[in-house]
């Protein structure tokens, strides 16, 4: 069989189209990053926020704070390494002496003492200089999974809350006030002597407008008046050794909240579908998967990467997080975001990273470079990467 030029040249053109059909299709299937290694240490905290004041947001970890645009580091604080770990669980940006600064406010893994260090403002932040340690309180807890600053009182000023691993533990958070001497503290308040377990989020379960807490062992009703001055009604409606945070949205569009939760130190990515309520009132769930093909999903963030005005999720393997005792542990790290189709009710899987990115106990995300693209940092034991969205 004999084939002429022109009909090879037709061949060939349709071939090209049909390659360049394919690899349109699937660029459009998902938003591109591009990574960038920070550092290389056991910091699994994580900040975004300009603490330089010169208008870009900056991004701090750890023992590192990493100034725009070029993200080089330069000295925070130090902090001890502790097992396969650093001593520190997170990064959590405050003005705490109200001078302007942004300052940083660290918890501890296993240590009761919180501390805050003093942004050292403009000259010595120019010099790479250390920042004032100061001690905020002491918790009394060395039992201290993660600790996040939320406004449960409506005065402007977050509270201090600590999620406790220890199921038999109690909802504790701290009002951040003035001590004897005029200087910063905290103020310890029980919303209820239950509460505790592995897992957190903030959000409104029953419907009453309130924002509820959410913990691994169930959630506790926020009051209708004086939150920090009335006990906290817990109910033990379930019990997951959950992610840091859990997330809270309507995701079917029912009228009630739903949320998603991480098993934290095994396999599975889960969205609880709130049921109608039982005559008592009592809340009921169906538990549906979203992935189970990874473990260790500790921490969940949203965000608009695609700028379609709609959030999607963000979750990653915790790199090492029980020195490597944990089911999958081995496995590669890796780092995804979901998007939620909401006729289908179900999450479809994008890959942001796999085999070098991992996470650590926070995700932030932020335009790092100006371009309008909401980016992502994170930091684990694999390292903190700075992760710059490239758009479909």
């Amino acid at each position: 069989m004999c084939t002429s030029a022109t009909t090879m040249s037709v061949l060939s053109v349709n071939s090209l189209a049909l390659l360049l059909a394919i690899v349109g299709a699937a660029a459009g299937e998902g938003v591109r990053f591009t990574k960038r290694a920070l550092m290389v240490d056991c910091n699994e905290g994580c900040a975004i926020a300009d603490v330089n004041k010169d208008g870009k947001p900056d991004i701090i970890a750890g023992r590192n704070w990493y100034a725009a645009p070029d993200f080089v580091p330069r000295p925070l604080r130090l902090i001890e390494d502790w097992r396969s770990y650093a001593q520190t669980n997170g990064d959590h940006v405050y003005d705490v002496n109200g001078d302007g600064w942004l300052d940083v406010i660290g918890g501890y893994w296993a240590l009761p003492e919180v501390h805050w260090f003093e942004n050292p403002r403009e000259v010595e932040l120019s010099r790479g200089r250390l920042w004032p340690k100061h001690t905020l309180g002491d918790v009394g807890t060395k039992t201290n999974e993660a600790q996040y600053l939320r406004d449960l009182d409506g005065d402007g000023v977050p509270e201090w809350i600590i999620n406790s691993w220890n199921k038999k533990g109690a909802m504790v958070v701290w009002k951040l006030a003035k001590d004897d001497k005029g200087q910063p503290g905290l103020k310890k308040i029980v919303l209820n002597p239950k509460g505790g377990g592995h897992g957190i989020g903030f959000g409104d379960i029953n419907g009453d407008g309130r924002e509820d807490i959410l913990t691994g062992t169930g959630w506790l009703e926020r009051p209708a008046a004086n939150p920090l001055g009335t006990e906290w009604k817990f109910h033990p409606d379930w019990d997951y050794h959950a992610s840091c945070p859990m997330l809270v949205a309507d995701l079917d569009g029912d009228g009630r909240n739903d949320f998603i939760w991480g098993n934290a130190h095994d396999y599975g990515l889960f969205w609880m579908r709130q049921l109608e309520p039982k005559s008592d009132g009592a809340t009921q769930w169906e538990k549906i998967e979203i992935d189970k093909s990874w473990s260790v999903c500790h921490s969940l963030h949203w965000a608009d990467l695609d700028g379609d005005g709609r959030q999607e999720l963000i979750a990653g393997k915790r790199v090492r997080a029980h020195d490597d005792k944990d089911p999958g542990a081995k496995d590669p790290p890796c780092l995804y975001y979901y998007k939620w189709d909401k006729a289908a009710k179900k999450f479809t899987r994008h890959v942001i990273d796999e085999g070098t990115v991992g996470i650590g106990m926070q995700i932030a995300t932020g335009d790092l470079n100006g371009d309008g693209r909401v980016d992502i940092v994170v930091s684990g034991k694999a390292g903190t990467y700075l992760l710059l969205n490239q758009g479909r």
